[in-house]
């Protein structure tokens, strides 16, 4: 196996709403939900992982959050289906964004590719506590995260995802915001 190293990268993004209502379809936000999304956003930006991973000569950008952010969305989800809607929203977005602060390319290209997860990148990330779903799945454990090249080495095109990716198959106009409940059943 590859020499493999792990850097943790300090990035703290900044809550835009406006980026985040574009994000979630909304034109307008009340202000006991707002007050709840900064809440949220700085206690999960406190709880916001993110590594650099080389394994050999490959890097990786790996950022996540905890388990246990899913199962609050969850339980916000159980009470309210359009507070649920919006954190889970906000959970994607807070990742979202950090990877643009570190990888501003991905907003352009508007794709944080899937590298193929070699045994080297699994290793790693099941020592991070971020395990791909089975040995021979390509989708991470939890719902919040993402593994994308670190640099940025390209979008879609380079995507190991591309094959199961509405917008990899030309079908952009589906929904690329995955609410709990609704994954596919093979993710």
């Amino acid at each position: 196996m590859e020499n493999v190293t792990v850097k943790v990268i300090e990035e703290y993004p900044v809550f835009d709403l406006e980026s985040f209502l574009e994000m979630s379809h909304e034109t307008r936000i009340g202000g006991a939900s707002l007050e709840r999304l900064e809440q949220l956003w700085e206690k999960w930006s406190g709880e916001l992982s993110i590594r650099e991973i080389q394994a050999g000569k490959i890097s990786y950008l790996a950022v996540w959050l905890p388990k246990s952010c899913e199962e609050e969305v969850e339980r916000l989800w159980q009470n309210s289906a359009s507070e649920g809607f919006l954190v889970n929203n906000l959970a994607q977005f807070l990742c979202m964004s950090a990877i643009g602060n570190l990888l501003p390319e991905v907003e352009t290209s508007g794709c944080a590719p899937s590298p193929r997860p070699t045994e080297s990148l699994r290793k790693a990330l099941e020592d991070l506590g971020l395990p791909y779903k089975s040995p021979t799945s390509s989708l991470l454990s939890l719902q919040y995260a993402v593994v994308t090249h670190y640099p940025f080495r390209g979008g879609c095109e380079i995507c190991h995802l591309q094959d199961h990716c509405p917008k990899g198959q030309g079908r952009a106009e589906e929904a690329s915001i995955v609410l709990p409940g609704f994954q596919s059943p093979e993710a």
